[in-house]
């Protein structure tokens, strides 16, 4: 199997992109945080431990072109912030397509799989002849610790 640099300089030509430091530099950061949902600012701040002459605008940019090639995967939470994590399609480890519970209290993210949909999308396919490409899953409610710092009671 090749290493994550020579997949992800594959990746970039196949969507007809030279490959720059930057680009290589982003789709490392958020592989070697998966589960992870960063910010283009905690991103910024990862990059620059090793590449101290990449600047902010120069990430943001790189975010907004992998994430339009479906190299990354865009989460907003209507919070004002976007946050950014490495696609499936970017990470053969991260292949299974996953969701999303935001606790409503702390904001901690947490990703979770399942494969209740894809059964969901396969009727949708046989019955209304609608073949889904692609769906978003965010549930909101209350993660463990928060539930139990208020005492296990109903938040």
């Amino acid at each position: 199997m090749p290493d994550k640099q020579e997949q992800f300089k594959a990746l970039l030509r196949t969507n007809g992109l030279k490959i720059t430091n930057q680009r290589l530099a982003i789709l490392e950061v958020l592989s070697n945080r998966p589960g992870k949902h960063l910010t283009a600012e905690e991103i910024y701040e990862c990059v620059r431990e090793d590449h101290p002459e990449i600047g902010l605008a120069t990430v943001y940019r790189t975010i907004l072109l992998l994430s339009e090639l479906n190299l990354i995967d865009k989460l907003n939470l209507g919070d004002g912030y976007a946050r950014y994590e490495i696609s499936a399609k970017s990470c053969e480890e991260n292949s299974h397509h996953h969701h999303h519970l935001i606790c409503l209290d702390c904001g901690n993210i947490y990703a979770f799989q399942d494969d209740l949909l894809e059964n969901l999308e396969e009727k949708i396919k046989e019955t209304l002849g609608f073949e889904v490409k692609d769906h978003e899953v965010k549930l909101f409610g209350y993660c463990k610790n928060c539930i139990e710092k208020k005492g296990g009671t109903d938040i």
